[in-house]
């Protein structure tokens, strides 16, 4: 009894360790400790677990708290996957079973800081053409950037006073370069898909997803508290500055954080440049009023009021043909400078696929790494043919590319023996830039509250799709007594 406590203990301290999905970790623990027949009862809060055992012979209960953090490790999970499966199935002992999950626990990171900060660099570099419309130049700005942040984020877990402003440093630095390349005047560099792709690394779009699936499974607690921290993050982010004119009609920066703060941080030194977007700005306007006196030639029509504000419609003819994405791209460009070709995707999809498994810890040398890539394409296949007829509803788009993972990866869980969840990490990791460049973009949308906004519509949508999946995979086959590992 003593080891099966035990090995419910590291199996908890596991799976919070490499990042399951925490709305099951209590259902997980509950089915391990019925199978293993140990009174247990087990609490899941923010990055602490509550175990009690009972005694039922001296009448007596002894609670352990199971603290710690963890980040996505799809290798080592699937590692605790298949100790968990042969503990249940009596195949291993639950005292031989806790010896190799402390030998996971302390093993190091499957791959070196410099290999990881080359993949974030990889990652950023396709997703800015992929999703936000970038080009060939763009995506060396972008992956650039990321691999700054990837730097610095291996430094800030060192220090506790940066490691707070971490964040919002980055993008502002992101956000300031990708101003200043923007501004040079022959236009050649785009401020949306380089800023956009720049920071995709360390957007809560996962945590986001996490807090959404535990409110959908009646986590209140764990949920409410991770959805407002990932907002509250995302405004930190992305937050919009607003200005006002004072009696110099200079700007004054009132309030702001993140990409717009970098950005309007580069249009204090460039006047200039302010002056340009503000004209901009004010071309595009629909409408516009005057307030003045009507004089009528003839007199005849007496209806009409001589003096008033009138509106007037302001039509505005823009070359839409050289705006791919928010960005300007004219035929005249050179073809590095312009939006990658549909055609591009076949190449880029599975490569990026590839590279975002790595990143989440996977083994190249696994079979799970080929499932992994194979239903990530699917998922992004599915998503753009769904956005090719449903329009300006990301979260539905959302939904469809997530039943086409959940059906997939519960298929392969349940005919052959595999992981559900770390087979579908990499796919469902796929919409959320997807989803977010259909809503718009990031800073296209204009504040962080309402990317916040377009980040919940495509988390729900997710969301909603998962769990449509999984039912309908489930109603048939035999009735599974473990515990699901899937979203």
């Amino acid at each position: 009894m003593a080891h099966r406590q035990e090995f419910l203990l590291k199996l908890a301290r596991g799976l919070m360790t490499f990042g399951a999905p925490s709305h099951r970790i209590e259902s997980q623990l509950v089915a391990a400790g019925r199978i293993l027949e140990v009174e247990a009862e087990f609490i899941h809060l923010p990055s602490v677990i509550i175990c009690s055992f009972g005694d039922q012979e001296l009448g007596s209960s002894e609670t352990h708290f199971v603290r710690c953090g963890g980040r996505l490790a799809l290798g080592a999970l699937h590692k605790v996957h298949l100790i968990y499966r042969a503990v249940v199935h009596d195949e291993i002992s639950a005292k031989k079973a806790a010896e190799q999950l402390d030998d996971l626990l302390k093993a190091p990171p499957l791959y070196s800081a410099p290999f990881r900060c080359l993949l974030a660099f990889c990652l950023s570099s396709l997703i800015c053409p992929l999703a936000f419309g970038g080009s060939f130049l763009d995506m060396w700005i972008s992956g650039a950037g990321a691999l700054i942040l990837s730097v610095l984020q291996l430094c800030a877990t060192k220090s506790a006073l940066y490691a707070n402003v971490f964040e919002i440093t980055v993008a502002i630095f992101v956000s300031f370069t990708a101003r200043g390349l923007s501004s040079i005047r022959s236009r050649i560099f785009c401020y949306t898909a380089i800023s956009s792709a720049g920071i995709i690394g360390i957007l809560p779009g996962y945590l986001i997803l996490s807090s959404s699936l535990e409110l959908a499974s009646k986590n209140i607690v764990c949920g409410s508290v991770k959805m407002v921290y990932a907002l509250i993050y995302t405004l930190f982010l992305v937050c919009h500055l607003k200005f006002c004119k004072n009696s110099r009609s200079e700007a004054e920066i009132i309030q702001g954080f993140g990409l717009q703060i970098g950005s309007d941080f580069y249009l204090l030194f460039d006047r200039p440049m302010r002056h340009k977007l503000d004209t901009l700005a004010s071309s595009l306007q629909n409408t516009v009023s005057l307030s003045g006196t009507w004089v009528s030639d003839n007199g005849t029509n007496t209806s009409i009021p001589l003096v008033g504000t009138w509106t007037f419609s302001h039509a505005v003819t823009l070359k839409a043909k050289d705006i791919h994405d928010g960005c300007y791209r004219p035929s005249s460009f050179s073809w590095y400078l312009q939006p990658f070709p549909s055609w591009t995707a076949f190449i880029i999809v599975p490569v990026f696929s590839l590279m975002s498994s790595l990143a989440n810890l996977q083994p190249f040398k696994s079979k799970q790494l080929l499932v992994m890539v194979v239903i990530s394409c699917c998922s992004y296949a599915s998503n753009k043919v769904a956005n090719y007829y449903i329009f300006n509803r990301s979260d539905v788009v959302s939904a469809i590319g997530a039943f086409t993972v959940g059906v997939l990866g519960n298929v392969y869980s349940r005919k052959m023996g595999g992981t559900a969840f770390t087979s579908m990490v990499t796919g469902v990791l796929f919409l959320v830039p997807s989803g977010l460049s259909q809503a718009g973009g990031i800073t296209a949308n204009g504040n962080g509250i309402d990317i916040g906004g377009a980040m919940i519509a495509v988390t729900i949508g997710i969301t909603v799709g998962l769990f449509m999946s999984q039912a309908l995979v489930y109603m048939f086959g035999t009735r599974k007594n473990a515990a699901v590992f899937s979203f």
